[in-house]
C-alpha cells in the first residue's frame, strides 16, 4: 500500500513562487525515484522533474532554471520548488514514485506505477 499526497499549489502571479510537496506512504522510500508531472487542460502529462533513488535529478527544458526538485528521506517526502512561475506553468501537478528507477526510464510516465492526486497551480499573467 503505497499512497502519495500532494499539497502546497494555489493561485499566483506571474513571476512568483510556490513551493510544492508530496508526503510519501508505505513501501521503501529510499528505494524510490521520484518525479513531478503536470497536466494543463486538454494536454497530454509531461515530465517535469525527477530525482532517482541515487538523487541524480533531470529537468524538463521549459523549467530548467526556475525549479528545483528535493528529497528528504528522513521525511519521506518529495518537494519541488518553482520560481518564477509563468502563466505557461497552469497545470495540475502530480507527484510518482518507483523503486529504483534510472536511466532514461525517470523522464518517462509510463515507468512510474504510483501517483497522487495531483494539486493544481494557477499563475495568472
Amino acid at each position: 500500500q503505497v499512497q502519495l499526497v500532494e499539497s502546497g499549489g494555489g493561485l499566483v502571479q506571474a513571476g512568483g513562487s510556490l513551493r510544492l510537496s508530496c508526503a510519501v506512504s508505505g513501501g521503501t522510500f529510499s528505494t524510490y525515484s521520484l518525479g513531478w508531472f503536470r497536466q494543463a487542460p486538454g494536454k497530454e502529462r509531461e515530465f517535469v522533474a525527477v530525482i532517482s533513488w541515487s538523487n541524480w535529478t533531470t529537468y524538463a527544458d521549459s523549467v530548467l532554471g526556475r525549479f528545483t526538485i528535493s528529497r528528504d528521506n528522513a521525511k519521506n517526502g518529495v518537494y519541488l520548488q518553482m520560481n518564477g512561475l509563468k502563466p505557461e506553468d497552469t497545470a495540475v501537478y502530480y507527484c510518482a514514485a518507483h523503486p529504483w528507477l534510472g536511466g532514461l526510464d525517470l523522464g518517462n510516465r509510463n515507468k512510474y506505477t504510483f501517483w497522487g492526486q495531483g494539486t493544481q497551480v494557477t499563475v495568472s499573467s
